[in-house]
């Protein structure tokens, strides 16, 4: 046994959406703990994953991205975001390196600016909450050093970051080396999560997290943002098997035949892949039942917002 006191703490992963934040997180915990696709602000919760590095447990807050909030649940994804990175011990910055610097130097892809704005959005609200982070450029892997220098070197200026932390989240590239530098920063304590636990986050929000995941993947450029995953029966069978009752809910009537596709076709797939993650993820037979219902008031409701925890009153 280890004569090395344990450590454990909080570090909240903040930015702009698509930055490659839960990417991040789920390459420190080595394992996918929180939902990714090509749709900005996929993640609307804090989401904590559980890393290890020795002797230290660190407690990753995935937090929704940090930008211009319009509606409601907007909002309250923002305020989860500053909440979540003031009740950590560390916070990391996680910035899209590549998009930064195709506004600077020609090249840029839609949506680049936007994040440029988002990034610059987040410094200013660490200087006035007077918090320091560590600078996570990401993306990095296709940059020249010149620029990822330049660029490292005009950040650290605004006086917000304590370190600079150069990484791919994606292929893994310089996240053990932060890993080791996050639990470093843990405080003494006793671990908040088993060994073997990777993520805090009930099973019936994950399998709608899961089921929303593929939604996104399937149909990301037909289907708009505003739709939701709910996990209404979960039921444990005789034979150790799980039934899981989903609704997909969408805003309009004309977005309903999107989400079933041609004969069910959509529908029928979306199920199928989420099926078989959760299978993975849970450790059993599941059968799952998606149903697609409109609620052009979902957003609204102050159910769906205490469900996972956001604040509707913000």
């Amino acid at each position: 046994m280890s004569d090395t006191p344990k450590r454990c703490g909080f570090a909240a992963v903040i930015g702009s959406p698509n930055a490659g934040k839960s990417t991040l997180v789920n390459a420190l915990v080595g394992e996918k703990v929180t939902i990714v696709t090509h749709k900005v602000q996929t993640t609307r919760f804090a989401v904590r994953g559980v890393a290890l590095a020795g002797d230290t447990q660190i407690v990753l807050v995935d937090t929704p991205g940090v930008f211009a909030p319009k509606t409601r649940l907007d909002k309250s994804m923002v305020a989860a975001a500053w909440s979540g990175a003031g009740e950590a011990d560390t916070i990391m910055h996680v910035v899209d390196a590549g998009a930064r610097a195709r506004m600077i130097h020609g090249g840029a892809k839609s949506g680049d600016s936007r994040m440029v704005e988002d990034d610059d959005r987040v410094t200013e609200g660490l200087k006035k909450t007077e918090q320091k982070a560590i600078l996570v450029l990401n993306k990095v892997d296709l940059m020249p050093r010149d620029q990822l220098l330049a660029m490292s070197q005009e950040l650290y200026e605004t006086g917000v970051y304590s370190e600079v932390f150069m990484i791919s989240a994606k292929t893994g590239s310089g996240v053990p080396q932060l890993r080791e530098f996050i639990a470093g920063l843990m405080p003494e304590g006793v671990w908040h999560y088993p060994a073997d636990q990777v993520a805090d986050l009930p099973a019936r929000i994950l399998a709608a997290e899961i089921t929303r995941e593929k939604v996104y993947l399937r149909l990301h450029e037909e289907l708009p943002y505003a739709s939701m995953v709910e996990t209404e029966v979960w039921k444990k069978l005789r034979d150790g098997s799980l039934r899981i009752e989903q609704s997909i809910i969408v805003e309009r009537e004309t977005q309903k035949p999107i989400v079933l596709g041609k004969g069910g076709s959509a529908v029928k797939s979306i199920g199928e892949a989420s099926r078989k993650e959760l299978e993975e993820v849970l450790g059993c037979k599941v059968h799952l039942f998606l149903n697609v219902k409109v609620d052009a008031k979902w957003m609204a409701r102050r159910s769906h917002y205490k469900d996972v925890g956001l604040d509707f009153d913000v």
